[in-house]
């Protein structure tokens, strides 16, 4: 078996660990933030849970992608500082903009999201630099152009979402409130929505398989969780607003 070979089964694997993620979390909310609980083991703080989970994405990530035939290209290269934009501002930037009282993580979730993020930026980063054919004149082509779009347009809605997360308490304050503005006046989590919508772009701008399964595998893991969330909005403020849905505005 070849590498091509082993590449299209381990991004089958992952497009089923998708169906498996979204049935399991259907049941069961992940054990961090608001959702954070005794019983998962051993935990650390979450600012070191962000760094360590998601730095296979940038470093992992960067190296395979540098071994590629095609690294040199034009378009893997703008592919490639699309990725990076999204995970540098994840992996070194959002961890240290997050409060020093935000609730520990436990060791099991940041080493499972690690190991998705090995394979993850496996099957992606060897896809653009390697397997793909991306000549110069995909930068005009449709498909590249409208998932750029809905790549920045998610991406901004996930920041501006995020920012207003970490605004929300005044320094020293503890506890939850409900958010306001932007998207939040439609819906609970507009960062899920917002990260939806720029894997759904990465899928559509490389136009494979691999960005497909990873747009697959967002939408499992944080959709059910963005349901979750609702929920605990709901029971926790008796004035949350009634017309908010969960996830997709005016939808669900």
């Amino acid at each position: 078996m070849n590498e091509l070979e082993i590449h299209n089964w381990l991004t089958w694997l992952q497009i089923g660990l998708a169906a498996v993620t979204v049935i399991a979390l259907v049941f069961l909310a992940a054990p961090y933030g608001r959702h954070a609980r005794g019983g998962w083991g051993p935990t650390i703080p979450a600012r070191v849970g962000w760094i360590v989970m998601e730095m296979p994405a940038v470093a992992w990530f960067m190296w395979l992608f540098s071994q590629g035939a095609h690294a040199q290209e034009l378009v893997p290269l703008v592919l490639l500082a699309f990725w990076q934009v999204h995970y540098i501002h994840r992996t070194l930037i959002f961890p240290f903009r997050l409060s020093p009282g935000s609730k520990r993580m436990p060791v099991l979730v940041a080493a499972l999201a690690f190991i998705f993020q090995m394979l993850n930026g496996y099957i992606n980063a060897r896809w653009i630099s390697e397997f793909g054919d991306y000549p110069p004149s995909w930068l005009s082509d449709p498909r590249f152009i409208a998932g750029a779009g809905l790549f920045i347009t998610g991406m901004a809605i996930n920041l501006h979402a995020d920012t207003v997360l970490l605004r929300l308490r005044k320094p020293g304050e503890t506890g939850y409130k409900i958010p306001k503005g932007g998207l939040y006046r439609f819906i609970t989590c507009p960062n899920y929505f917002g990260e939806i919508l720029e894997w759904c772009g990465w899928a559509v701008m490389t136009w494979s398989l691999p960005g497909l399964a990873f747009a697959l595998y967002t939408a499992a893991n944080v959709g059910p969780r963005a349901f979750d969330n609702h929920r605990w909005y709901k029971e926790k403020f008796d004035d949350y607003p009634k017309e908010r849905r969960a996830l997709v505005p005016f939808v669900a």
